[in-house]
């Protein structure tokens, strides 16, 4: 997988989370983790840009640990929705193999580079 379709599928998730969290129920659980979840997962795709103009291979690899991170935390997030939100569980579920998925390839990445 290249930089580019790596940057798509980061992009893409990001719209998905999107997605999902117009598809939920107004209510003060689901908004706040929302918050969270739309800044996290939009932040993926901001920072996997990001890495794209790093200056060093270790500005690189930085920039990357806070992809991982930021995908870490969506995944957290999407684990909570998916408790509370029964209707969303499938949609939730494919999200989150997605972010898995990514949050695979940027580990692998930063071990690759640090060896």
């Amino acid at each position: 997988m290249n930089a580019e379709e790596i940057k798509m599928r980061t992009k893409q998730f990001s719209i998905d989370v999107a997605s999902l969290t117009l598809k939920l129920e107004r209510n003060d659980l689901n908004r706040n983790y929302n918050n969270r979840l739309i800044r996290s997962s939009s932040s993926v795709g901001a920072n996997y840009r990001a890495t794209r103009r790093a200056k060093s291979k270790a500005d690189f690899i930085n920039k990357l640990k806070i992809v991982e991170e930021e995908l870490d935390e969506s995944l957290f997030f999407l684990e909570l929705l998916y408790e509370f939100n029964n209707s969303q569980q499938e949609f939730i579920n494919r999200i989150h193999s997605e972010g898995e998925q990514l949050l695979k390839i940027i580990v692998a990445t930063i071990n690759t580079l640090r060896s």
